[in-house]
């Protein structure tokens, strides 16, 4: 399937004016200047109509984990590690943790990890962005979990926010997270059958650009 992206016309380039007056640089003059503006107008005529979106390309990323993540203590906070990449234009993972994005702007992050609780009792999960190694104030989620349900079959629960957040091109951010027990776990599962359906990933991310920058 081709796509027709629109694209600004360059700039016109405009004939040297003679010493003496001159018709024909006149014309020639108007042509070029006729010719760049139809070519503007056309092209603003085609972004707004009922259609005109489609041929925007605006930079994002989505990206997930193969594998499952577990905590060693329950007072440190880890960062969601991100393996994977399924797209990706002006937006990447470094460090298998911290996305990064070409264009100054605001962003919309979204995430969807698989919770897992392996223990015989409730547990709490937090999870929160962190920029450039620093927490960000009134970003942290709970999600709490039920006892598993039996020995070797532990409680699911999908966990899932979304956050705006403004980046700059030497910006990094980071989802971290923390639980009440290392029995909790952030899970990943194959392919399941009966009926057949996609791997389970343990995390799942998206970081899409939304507007310029405020200000």
């Amino acid at each position: 399937m081709s796509h027709t992206y629109f694209r600004f016309p360059p700039n016109p380039s405009l004939p040297i004016s003679p010493k003496d007056w001159d018709a024909g640089y006149h014309d020639q003059y108007s042509n070029v200047l006729r010719l760049y503006f139809n070519q503007l107008s056309n092209g603003l005529q085609q972004l707004t109509n009922t259609r005109g979106g489609y041929r925007l390309s605006f930079p994002h990323g989505s990206f997930y984990d193969v594998g499952d993540q577990n905590i060693a203590s329950t007072s440190t906070a880890y960062p969601i590690r991100l393996n994977s990449t399924a797209m990706s234009s002006g937006v990447s993972v470094v460090d298998n943790s911290k996305i990064t994005v070409e264009q100054v702007g605001i962003y919309n992050l979204q995430f969807s990890v698989q919770l897992n609780n392996a223990n015989n009792a409730p547990q709490d999960a937090d999870i929160w962005l962190r920029k450039n190694g620093v927490d960000v104030s009134h970003t942290n989620s709970r999600f709490g979990m039920p006892a598993r349900k039996s020995a070797g079959n532990p409680f699911h629960a999908i966990g899932a926010c979304n956050l705006f957040v403004e980046m700059s091109s030497t910006d990094y951010v980071q989802l971290m997270w923390c639980a009440t027990n290392t029995d909790v776990s952030l899970a990943e599962y194959p392919a399941p059958t009966g009926p057949v359906r996609p791997e389970i990933p343990s995390v799942i991310v998206t970081m899409s650009f939304v507007s310029a920058p405020l200000g």
